[in-house]
């Protein structure tokens, strides 16, 4: 498997949930918990607007760029 990522110089965070997406992630986790403890400690941050419920975790990664986390069951 193979990951490409660059940098865009214009590139600007939307303001979640005001501004609509340009895309969306989500990631399925057999361990949800440690997922997102790992995830914090790489640099990801869990905004207060938890629209999921039990059901999914918003994170933010370093640029601002909200995804989801859940259970993979």
């Amino acid at each position: 498997m193979m990951y490409v990522f660059w940098s865009a110089k214009s590139f600007k965070a939307p303001t979640w949930p005001q501004d609509e997406l340009a895309f969306h992630m989500d990631i399925s986790f057999d361990d949800v918990e440690a997922a997102e403890k790992r995830l914090l400690g790489l640099g990801a941050t869990k905004p207060a607007h938890q629209p999921g419920g039990d059901h999914w975790t918003v994170l933010l990664d370093p640029s601002g760029q909200p995804f989801c986390i859940s259970s993979t069951r």
